[in-house]
């Protein structure tokens, strides 16, 4: 079974290095009581992914690449609108790459850094752009992001 272990991170805008070569992401969810389940369209590739519920900052996560033509299709029939929609940068640092989303749409102004992990203890760098851990914040999840506009709207 594949395993998710990451930290997420809000980042001071200020102090990031120049940013080249975005990845740009639309990605829908399909509700599920039971695990959340993402269509992502990054650039020209598409991906369907399922995620189990957050233990600590570990879960368990599968992705499938899937015909383009048909995640078009399930974020138009399946998934909850608004979609997230985001440019992400992929910025090494000492041995790690940092996922660098700068969020569009309904959640513009927001920027969140990412790092997958090995284990849950283990120890890395951070650059002098990341700010405060929100790891265990549910409002940064992606998947809340989506819903938190329809509680918004009282939807």
């Amino acid at each position: 079974m594949a395993k998710e272990i990451e930290r997420k991170f809000l980042v001071d805008k200020e102090k990031l290095p120049p940013l080249s070569n975005p990845q740009h992401i639309i990605q829908g969810y399909i509700p599920s009581p039971e695990a959340t389940v993402r269509v992502r369209v990054s650039n020209d590739k598409a991906f369907l992914t399922l995620k189990g519920k957050t233990k600590g900052i570990t879960r368990s996560e599968f992705e499938y690449p899937i015909p383009l033509a048909d995640a078009k299709a399930m974020l138009e029939e399946l998934c909850v609108k608004p979609y997230i929609q985001k440019r992400r940068y992929l910025i090494p640092y000492e041995g790690h790459t940092w996922e660098l989303d700068i969020f569009e749409g309904h959640n513009e102004g927001l920027i969140v850094a990412e790092i997958e992990l090995s284990s849950e203890d283990e120890v890395f760098s951070k650059p002098v752009w990341v700010k405060e851990d929100v790891s265990n914040d549910k409002r940064y999840k992606n998947s809340y992001l989506v819903y938190k506009h329809h509680l918004e709207k009282g939807l």
